[in-house]
């Protein structure tokens, strides 16, 4: 839900908006998906369980750290990308700016029927997220895109909704909520305003942004998410993330796998 504003169009222009998908796009049997993941712990399990070989000849421009896995599974053409590692400080290149401009590489370059944004994120107890519980995303924003001015301020919230999947929602045990989506790991209280705003059970560094190119691309996306740590209980965030994340990134590789072999010989009106 965006903040209320003082001006400008209906509230209509508020609502959440999904990649626009054609009929035919919609009854086309889905042959090639993308993973974006933005951690190389989050990313290992599944170039395993997929059985993916990296990509040597990159398809990305020379001097990008972004990394490609690519392979078959079952009927499907499988890659996943990540962004890789900093050329600096050597640490994964986690946050919006790199999710962006990996995902739109790789949508230009790989052109995959359907995106599935996986990763860990923190999860809010009031909304009744625990520590391993995996998410399929209803709903996606920004919370830390604050422009108090007429329109634009919808335009910084940025809510959209990810393709529509009913069938995956009645016949998967994972948890419905929204996301939201900022680059930093802690939580100011103008963050946390936000987000409630947003209605958002968890929030991540990545989801949002990945939304944005898919709009603009009109690629259907799919937002998978693990709870590491619960950003409204008594653990320190970053204490909690830690510990967690390997535990946790194997809950994540199981709901991915769960998805995929779901979306195994169906089209987009079948999930």
């Amino acid at each position: 839900m965006a903040p209320p504003h003082s001006g400008g169009p209906d509230a209509a222009a508020g609502e959440a908006v999904a990649a626009p998908v054609d009929q035919q796009q919609q009854q086309r049997p889905i042959s090639s998906i993308l993973i974006i993941i933005a951690m190389q712990t989050e990313a290992t399990p599944l170039v395993n369980k997929f059985q993916l070989k990296e990509d040597l000849d990159a398809v990305f421009p020379k001097g990008a750290p972004w990394v490609r896995y690519y392979g078959t599974y079952k009927d499907l053409q499988i890659n996943l990308v990540w962004p890789g590692k900093d050329s600096t400080l050597g640490v994964d290149c986690v946050g919006t700016v790199s999710a962006a401009l990996v995902a739109y590489a790789a949508v230009q370059a790989l052109k995959p029927d359907l995106i599935i944004n996986a990763g860990t994120a923190g999860g809010f107890k009031a909304k009744g997220a625990g520590v391993g519980d995996v998410y399929l995303i209803s709903g996606v924003a920004f919370h830390d895109r604050r422009i108090p001015i007429p329109v634009f301020d919808l335009y910084g919230v940025g809510s959209r909704k990810p393709c529509s999947t009913p069938n995956i929602v009645k016949d998967l045990n994972l948890k419905i909520g929204k996301l939201s989506t900022g680059d930093s790991l802690d939580m100011s209280p103008q963050d946390e305003a936000s987000i409630t705003a947003n209605d958002a059970a968890v929030k991540d560094m990545e989801g949002a942004a990945v939304a944005y190119v898919a709009e603009m691309l009109q690629v259907p996306t799919i937002f998978i998410k693990a709870v590491t740590d619960i950003v409204d209980g008594d653990k320190p965030t970053t204490e909690e993330f830690l510990k967690n994340l390997a535990a946790v990134t194997i809950a994540l590789d199981e709901s991915v796998t769960q998805v995929v072999d779901y979306i195994d010989g169906k089209c987009l009106c079948e999930l």
